[in-house]
């Protein structure tokens, strides 16, 4: 019995450290700066990138080739946003958090997308250098 409970602890505290250490890298890559070609082609017009503004670059993510880099569908993402968005609109008091919580997400999808973005200029520069 009192193993099992200190598997269960475990556990707990290694998701928990996951999440953390899961959230720290989200929140380092969506810190870089974002080119503006991401804000032409998601039609941003706005300088600083919002939590409105996910599913634009999501869409402009699925418009482009792909070329299976890292992250290559965003499933974590997307599932992580869905939940914040989702419990702001639950729970009021954590709207402001939410929101700030999804401009992050959007923000890490605009520097994974301008990456993405970079892979296919390389390629395309490679490809016709043959």
């Amino acid at each position: 019995m009192i193993a099992v409970v200190i598997l269960i602890v475990s556990v707990v505290a290694f998701a928990q450290f996951w999440f953390y250490y899961w959230r720290a890298t989200i929140s380092g890559i969506a810190a870089q700066a974002i080119s503006d070609r991401i804000r032409v082609a998601a039609g941003i017009t706005h300088e600083s990138i919002t939590a409105q503004d996910f599913r634009s670059i999501l869409i402009l993510k699925d418009l482009s080739p792909t070329l299976r880099g890292p992250s290559g569908s965003m499933l974590t993402i997307r599932m992580y946003y869905n939940a914040i968005e989702k419990m702001g609109k639950m729970v009021p008091a954590m709207a402001g958090w939410a929101n700030t919580e999804m401009a992050t997400c959007s923000r890490y999808l605009a520097v994974q997308m301008d990456r993405h973005l970079q892979r296919n200029i390389l390629c395309a520069a490679q490809v016709r250098g043959m």
